[in-house]
């Protein structure tokens, strides 16, 4: 008995141990901001807010205080943890009728691998003063030693006092700052806000958030998005990717009457101050619409008043507005829990209607994709993420008139945003003397990875002179030669839709050890197969290889990356469709 009694000490004492171990981190200490879903981050009364302080004294009560739940919001943070924890507080009750704790209080766990894959993250949770979730025996199937990139979503029905994130002493931990890509702004009702989703993850907005990867303001108030002037005040001060205007199921009876008159005049507001694309969306309807009349005739007549704004302000000229129907949504009478609001099922349905429109509205997809899913990665040792950020600053700072997309060929060699190995910064300044430059090479970058990079504005607001893709040699590992040349021509496609007027400049794989025939071979039919009236074909295997077709070796420093003689002969081959 005293050995079993000695032994449960010995475990409990362990225990305590490792749980002291445990080091929180709180996104409040850092001096960047860290929530990710804010547009006032520098004007909140409470951290976990969405709407300025200013704007209590302006909207109503209600929409107030539902403005303090973190609804949208996420914390976005990097490490190499195989146990994660979190503990928070929140004011208010941790569940509704109709939608459970998990929902409306929890949080929600996403990683991002290196190659890309979302995964998520199971926890055990407890609801108290304190609620804490506990993501324990996290496998890492991608370098261990870089971590993952993990998204807390935050809850969306409840107003956060305090969070940290709690990692095992030792661990590799960051936050991971705000994006500069410009967001995608929800300004819609409870469905938008959260109802009824079972975690956080699965909001509507959220998945949008998960899947197209551009960084999502949610705006949904329940009960309270009524397209009001002074909602569209707010709105009018964010510079916006794409405006979502989804107020219907919140102006159905009595407020119908007041849809055409709010809409025109605040998507005449609106559209004043931005030039974003803005979406206007029907009514979903209601899971009882079959049985019942007066539901119908309920979302009916919101949605024809809606149609006749938008029709009118089509006809007074208003560009770039766009409209999502009913029947585009698809919702049936089992996406619902009570008839009104989504479950995950309905949740998966909106986002599934929302994405598609809105690839069709950014144009993404616009490519004719076929195998490769645009995703980030993180696969050599730099931070993707922070280079990508960095891009985005420098295009804002100054206008490049020349983009060089590739990989790690091309990070290496030299330029802006600078790296920590330059090969032969001198070629490169030699070759570009006198013109604006961007390095858009990122180590270990497949054509999926360039295609994300061009979605999220790494050749959004100016126009560029010439832009120069040196792309592929990173799919040869996973992709077949038809597969690759199908997806530089994606690229040479994407690359069209954002740059209209720039030249484009296709320069085939360049050599590399022990695949120098399959790599001349692939090259030969890319310039039969090559978007020719969209790009120019550009071969540089004559400068680095022997007349057998093997790669002069002196050229190179691992048989893949061209030394600081092998650049050379790259910027003189170069030297005469820079100077077209």
């Amino acid at each position: 008995m005293l050995k079993l009694m000695f032994a449960i000490t010995i475990c409990l004492a362990y225990s305590a141990c490792i749980y002291s171990q445990i080091v929180w981190k709180n996104p409040t200490a850092e001096n960047f901001p860290t929530v990710h879903g804010q547009a006032w981050s520098n004007e909140l009364k409470g951290f976990y807010h969405r709407l300025p302080q200013r704007a209590e004294s302006k909207v109503r009560k209600p929409l107030w205080d539902l403005s303090t739940n973190s609804a949208g919001l996420s914390v976005v943070f990097r490490t190499n943890a195989t146990n994660i924890q979190v503990r928070y507080q929140i004011n208010g009750d941790f569940s509704m009728p109709h939608m459970p704790a998990t929902g409306k209080s929890g949080v929600d766990l996403y990683a991002t691998d290196g190659n890309g894959c979302q995964r998520w993250c199971a926890a055990r949770y407890a609801f108290g003063d304190t609620i804490r979730y506990n993501y324990s025996n996290i496998s890492y199937v991608t370098n261990p030693e870089y971590g993952y990139e993990y998204q807390l979503f935050l809850p969306p029905y409840s107003e956060l006092k305090w969070l940290e994130i709690g990692v095992p002493e030792g661990s590799d931990f960051s936050f991971e700052p705000v994006s500069k890509e410009k967001p995608i702004v929800i300004y819609g009702t409870s469905i938008a806000q959260g109802a009824c989703a079972s975690r956080p993850g699965m909001v509507w907005g959220n998945i949008i958030n998960r899947k197209m990867q551009h960084p999502v303001i949610n705006l949904g108030f329940s009960g309270n998005g009524r397209l009001e002037s002074e909602l569209f005040d707010l709105l009018t001060e964010i510079d916006a990717k794409l405006f979502i205007i989804d107020n219907m199921p919140n102006m159905t009876n009595d407020r119908t009457f007041l849809i055409y008159e709010r809409a025109t005049a605040g998507i005449r507001k609106l559209r004043e101050k931005s030039d974003a694309p803005i979406l206007l969306v029907e009514h979903n309807g209601y899971g009882n619409e079959l049985s019942s009349l007066e539901a119908e005739n309920s979302y009916r007549k919101t949605n024809i008043e809606l149609r006749k704004a938008y029709k009118d302000l089509q006809a007074e000229g208003i560009k770039n507005l766009y409209y999502l129907t009913k029947e585009e949504i698809g919702f049936h009478q089992d996406a619902m829990v009570e008839g009104v609001h989504p479950s995950d099922l309905g949740m998966q349905i909106y986002a599934d209607a929302y994405i598609s429109k809105i690839k069709e509205i950014l144009k993404e997809d616009c490519e004719k994709r076929t195998v490769f899913v645009p995703c980030t990665q993180n696969r050599d040792p730099y931070n993707w993420k922070q280079r990508h950020e960095k891009v985005l600053k420098l295009n804002k700072e100054k206008v490049p008139q020349i983009l060089m997309i590739g990989n790690s060929i091309t990070h290496y060699w030299g330029g802006e945003p600078t790296a920590r190995l330059v090969r032969d910064e001198n070629s490169w300044k030699k070759l570009f003397k006198g013109k604006t430059v961007r390095n858009l090479g990122f180590g270990y970058d497949r054509i999926e990875n360039a295609l994300w990079r061009i979605y999220h504005e790494e050749l959004d607001g100016y126009e560029a002179e010439k832009v120069f893709l040196l792309m592929g040699t990173n799919n040869l590992e996973k992709n077949s030669d038809d597969e690759i040349i199908d997806g530089i021509n994606e690229l040479v496609r994407a690359v069209r839709h954002r740059q209209p007027k720039a030249k484009i400049y296709v320069v085939g794989i360049l050599p590399r050890a022990w695949q120098e025939l399959r790599v001349s071979t692939l090259n030969k039919v890319l310039r039969t197969r090559l978007l020719t009236d969209e790009a120019t074909f550009v071969d540089l295997s004559a400068e680095l290889t022997l007349p057998n077709g093997n790669i002069i070796n002196e050229l190179f420093s691992d048989g893949l990356h061209p030394n600081k003689e092998g650049y050379q002969r790259i910027a003189k081959a170069l030297e005469k469709v820079i100077k077209e």
